[in-house]
């Protein structure tokens, strides 16, 4: 693998940090400001809406320069919004941090995605991914416990300033390994739009969502879960965390590996698999032990089907496929916000902790739902829909000489 692909995932392992180690620090950022938990949860909900609306919009910003110089455009807003929540004097100058940095994260992760493939052969497309997105799956073991640490021992704008700090380690990482490939030639942004119409490109969206929001209906819910089905201390949901990171990280390398040897039996097996253990779920959340197992392998199937999930997108948006990469990632907090407020909704009407396994249990098989659809629509050659912009001899050569 292309030490390139190093750079990728540390800028990868700080905006992981960045969006999940807030959920850690809430209280003492309430406190400092004094504002309400739910007032500091807007932190969480900015940055996920800032995702959604920024992948797309970054995105089309950057069709017109190289992939390269936007990546590094993107650590520096990620930097800069860090530094403002590290700095920040009032509760709104913090979330206006807060949206400011997330409007890199879905570029990107989206962008990179595009340039972690085209480093390496096609056979090892999804291998490339993988090893991106191990920086986001690293950042849930390492940098979000060590992060929330150091926020409550010493201050939590401590953590957002080292936070800051790894975005310039990525920065100069981009700007010094990762190759300076030329703007594809011929691609313009109705090529990007076009490639939306694809339905196998929207149909990869759709599992994205379904199967990703499977497993934050239960992860959203997991501190009341643990502390009051199981019977865990509190202080042992970030133990508890780490344990689904680390699950993340084994199934993102799973992910990539097999997928590029079989990307659709893939899908299948994590697909249907997360379904089962999250139906499960609702059983062996009420022991300690086999609570703990079933949260690895939560996290371990859910985030096997990123790198087969991005590799689609990118496959079937053909020559364009930089703004279907970044929309998908925007579908991942899709998912999450979709799932979050479906189980909420079920803990309301008074059916316990653990009904929102159940839901993610029925989201995650919708995802399989579709991904058999999708092969066999695929299999009929009636989903290739209108084609985005085919790649140039240039782009073919470039692939070629990998």
């Amino acid at each position: 693998m292309p030490l390139a692909l190093l750079a990728l995932a540390i800028g990868a392992f700080g905006i992981g940090t960045t969006e999940f180690v807030i959920m850690g620090l809430l209280p003492e950022v309430a406190g400092d400001f004094g504002v309400s938990i739910p007032t500091a949860g807007y932190l969480v909900t900015g940055y996920a809406l800032g995702v959604m609306f920024g992948a797309p919009l970054m995105t089309v910003l950057g069709t017109r320069i190289s992939r390269k110089r936007m990546l590094m455009l993107l650590m520096g807003l990620f930097v800069v919004g860090n530094l403002l929540s590290a700095l920040a004097p009032t509760f709104g100058l913090m979330l206006a941090g807060r949206v400011v940095s997330s409007l890199a994260h879905g570029a990107f992760f989206g962008i990179g995605s595009v340039v972690a493939a085209d480093l390496v052969a096609p056979h090892k497309r999804a291998g490339a991914i993988a090893m991106m997105f191990t920086g986001l799956t690293v950042a849930n073991v390492v940098g979000v416990p060590l992060g929330t640490f150091v926020g409550q021992s010493v201050g939590w704008r401590v953590t957002f300033g080292l936070v800051a700090a790894l975005g310039v380690v990525g920065l100069t990482g981009v700007a010094k390994l990762v190759p300076d490939m030329p703007k594809p030639e011929g691609v313009r942004l109705r090529h990007e739009l076009a490639a939306l119409k694809n339905v196998q490109v929207l149909l990869a969206m759709a599992m994205t969502v379904l199967g990703f929001g499977g497993v934050f209906a239960a992860i959203t819910y997991i501190a009341p879960m643990m502390t009051h089905v199981a019977g865990f201390a509190d202080g042992s949901v970030t133990w508890l965390l780490v344990l689904f990171g680390l699950g993340m990280v084994g199934g993102n390398l799973v992910g990539g590996r097999y997928a590029d040897r079989a990307l659709m039996p893939m899908l299948y097996a994590s697909l249907g698999a997360l379904a089962v253990v999250l139906a499960l779920f609702t059983v062996t959340a009420h022991n300690k032990v086999t609570a703990a197992v079933t949260i690895a392998l939560v996290g371990a199937l859910g985030f096997a089907t990123v790198p087969p999930l991005q590799k689609r997108v990118l496959d079937h948006a053909h020559g364009a496929p930089t703004l279907a990469s970044a929309l998908n990632i925007g579908a991942f907090n899709l998912g999450n916000a979709l799932s979050a407020w479906l189980g909420g909704l079920v803990i309301a009407a008074g059916l316990g902790y653990t009904a929102p396994n159940w839901v993610g249990a029925v989201l995650a098989a919708a995802a399989l739902a579709l991904a058999v659809l999708s092969a066999v629509l695929e299999r009929h050659g009636a989903a290739d829909g209108p084609p985005a912009a085919r790649p140039s001899s240039a782009d073919r050569q470039a692939v070629a000489t990998h």
